[in-house]
C-alpha cells in the first residue's frame, strides 16, 4: 500500500463517520419532532432547528477534507509519516463526530419532546446542545493543527 492511499483512508473513514454520526442525530431529532408536532404543531421552526443541529458534525467532517487537501499534502509525495498524520486525525475526528452527533442529537430530542409538552426549553436545549457539539470542534481544530504540523 502507498502512503497517499493510508492517507486517503483516514479522509474516508473521517468523512463517514461524521456523516453516519450525523444522520444518526438528525434522524433523533426528526423522530422526536413528528411526535412532538403531535401535541404542539405551532413549534415546528424550533423543532427544525434542534433536529438540524447535530447536522453540523458531518460538515466539519468535509472541512476537514478541505484543510488536508490545502496543505497540499495529499498527493504522491506524501511521507509514511504524513499520511500516518492524516489517517490519525481523520480517525480520531471521525469518532469524535460520530458520538457527538448521536449524543447532540439526544439531546435535542428531549428538549423538542419538552417543546412539545408545552414548556418553553427551547434557548436552553440550544445551551445544552452545544456541550456535545464542543467536543466535534476540538477535534476539527485538532485536525486543523495536525494538518499545519504535517505540511
Amino acid at each position: 500500500m502507498d502512503a497517499i492511499v493510508f492517507a486517503y483512508l483516514g479522509i474516508g473513514i473521517m468523512l463517514a463517520l461524521t456523516g453516519i454520526g450525523s444522520a444518526y442525530g438528525v434522524t433523533i431529532g426528526g423522530n422526536a419532532a413528528i411526535g412532538a408536532m403531535k401535541k404542539n404543531s405551532d413549534a415546528f421552526g424550533n423543532y427544525l432547528v434542534l433536529s438540524a443541529l447535530p447536522g453540523t458534525q458531518g460538515l466539519y467532517g468535509f472541512g476537514g477534507y478541505f484543510i488536508f487537501n490545502a496543505t497540499g499534502i495529499l498527493t504522491q509525495d506524501i511521507t509514511w509519516v504524513q499520511a500516518g498524520a492524516v489517517f490519525g486525525a481523520g480517525l480520531a475526528l471521525g469518532l469524535v463526530g460520530l458520538f457527538s452527533a448521536i449524543r447532540q442529537g439526544q439531546v435535542c430530542a428531549n428538549g423538542i419532546a419538552g417543546i412539545g409538552s408545552g414548556y418553553d426549553v427551547f434557548g436552553n436545549t440550544l445551551i445544552l446542545a452545544v456541550f456535545p457539539e464542543l467536543y466535534a470542534i476540538l477535534g476539527f481544530a485538532a485536525a486543523f493543527m495536525i494538518s499545519g504540523a504535517v505540511a
